[in-house]
C-alpha cells in the first residue's frame, strides 16, 4: 500500500516560499509581510520560527547548497556533464542565475553571513572539481579546478546577458580543450577517461 507524502511542516512551508521569492524577485525586494502573505500566516508565526530576515536568507542559502550526487560515471564524464546540466536550467523559464551570486551582489559584500556562505558554495564546487582530476592524476589538479570553475561562472553570467543556452555547450567545449591540453583523453561524443600518456617507441625488429 503507498504510503502518503508527510505533511510540510510550517516551517518548511515559510522556507520554501522564502526561496522562491527571493531567488525569483530579488531578497530586497521581499520582505517578510510578503512572505507571510503568500502563506496566509501573520508575521509573528513566521518569527517563532526565523527569528530574522537575516535568519531566513541564510536559511534560503543553505536550502540551496546542494553537492553533486555521488556518481559511477567516469571523472571526465562527471565533469563535463556538469555543462550539460547548466544547459537544461539555463532553459528552464525559472532560472536567475546563481543565487549566492545574486545574494552578494544584492545585498553587498558588507553581509559577511551571506558572503561566508557564497564562498563556501563556490569553493565546494572548486574542490569537487580538483578531486575528480586528482582521480585522473592532473599535475595541476588545483589550477585546472579553479578554470572550471570560472567557466561554470562566465557560463551563467553570459546566459543572462544573452538568453541564450548554448552558452553552457561554449563553455563545456572550452571545458575540453583545457581537459586535453592536460592530457585527458576527450572523444567527439565523450572522454575516455583516461590521462593521455605519450607512447612508448616500439622496438624496431632486427634483422
Amino acid at each position: 500500500m503507498a504510503t502518503l507524502p508527510a505533511k510540510q511542516t510550517m516551517k518548511e512551508r515559510i522556507l520554501e516560499t522564502a526561496d522562491r521569492l527571493f531567488y525569483l524577485q530579488g531578497i530586497r525586494a521581499i520582505g517578510v509581510d510578503t512572505i507571510a502573505a503568500e502563506i496566509g500566516i501573520s508575521k509573528r508565526t513566521l518569527y517563532n520560527h526565523f527569528p530574522s530576515k537575516d535568519a531566513l536568507i541564510s536559511a534560503y542559502l543553505a536550502r540551496r547548497f546542494v553537492q553533486p550526487p555521488p556518481s559511477d560515471k567516469l571523472p571526465v564524464e562527471q565533469i563535463l556533464g556538469t555543462f550539460d546540466r547548466l544547459e537544461r536550467g539555463f532553459a528552464s523559464k525559472g532560472f536567475r542565475g546563481c543565487p549566492f551570486v545574486n545574494a552578494v551582489a544584492e545585498l553587498g559584500s558588507e553581509d559577511q553571513a551571506v558572503r561566508k556562505i557564497a564562498i563556501a558554495f563556490k569553493e565546494s564546487r572548486r574542490i569537487w572539481f580538483r578531486d575528480l582530476l586528482m582521480q585522473l592524476d592532473i599535475a595541476d589538479s588545483e589550477g585546472l579546478a579553479t578554470q572550471l570553475a570560472l567557466l561554470v561562472d562566465g557560463a551563467i553570467a553570459q546566459d543572462l546577458v544573452r538568453g541564450d543556452p548554448s552558452m553552457a555547450r561554449a563553455a563545456k567545449e572550452a571545458a575540453k580543450v583545457l581537459l586535453a591540453n592536460a592530457g585527458v583523453g576527450v572523444g567527439e561524443n565523450g572522454a575516455t577517461g583516461k590521462p593521455q600518456r605519450a607512447k612508448k617507441p616500439r622496438p624496431s625488429p632486427t634483422a
